[in-house]
């Protein structure tokens, strides 16, 4: 029996273009997780979902865009399976459901919603064992304001027992978390 291969889904802003630092940055990470056997998912657009799944082609890998009628852009020629959703509720929801993994690269008020939404679905246990990986800095501030106000309460959600989000520094750090994450997973338990 052969297991499936994992989908990672990445999150980030639909402005970057080629030849600019986050464009580079996202294609490196697409090619980082084709090289690793991942499936790419993404929202399927331009700027780093393009990137993205640009670089994941370029390493040979397979690629998802989930797009939505909600939007009035194509979906990017890097995208082997589209995906097609009617809102872009049900386009938010099938990136997290379809992804084992998620990866937020810099972006908007769009990407800042699909971090919290994954977040606050670990956070509250909606879903389990699906690692959250941030690249770059971008995102510390926002994540270290609102842990400082998590933990500074009594709860038991989450967030307060472990940090639900790991911190990449580069493509290759993110890509690299990540299959050791699964591969730990893969590994059978010990009995006495």
């Amino acid at each position: 029996m052969t297991s499936r291969r994992k989908i990672v889904t990445v999150f980030g802003s639909s402005r970057p273009r080629p030849g600019e630092t986050q464009y580079s940055v996202a294609q490196e990470l697409g090619g980082e997780l084709a090289r690793q056997k991942f499936i790419v998912c993404s929202g399927g657009y331009a700027g780093t979902m393009e990137a993205v799944s640009r670089g994941a082609k370029d390493a040979a890998g397979r690629t998802i865009g989930i797009t939505a009628n909600f939007f009035k852009a194509r979906a990017n020629q890097f995208i082997d399976e589209e995906i097609r959703k009617k809102t872009w509720q049900d386009r938010l929801f099938a990136l997290i459901a379809r992804g084992d993994a998620f990866i937020a690269c810099p972006g908007g008020t769009g990407t800042l919603v699909e971090l919290a939404v994954v977040w606050e679905m670990l956070n509250k246990h909606v879903i389990s064992g699906k690692p959250l990986v941030v690249l770059g800095e971008f995102w510390h501030p926002i994540i270290d304001r609102v842990r400082e106000i998590e933990l500074g309460h009594e709860t038991p959600w989450g967030e307060k027992q472990e940090s639900l989000i790991h911190r990449a520094a580069s493509p290759a750090d993110a890509t690299t978390f990540l299959a050791e994450y699964f591969a730990k997973q893969k590994r059978p338990r010990r009995t006495r």
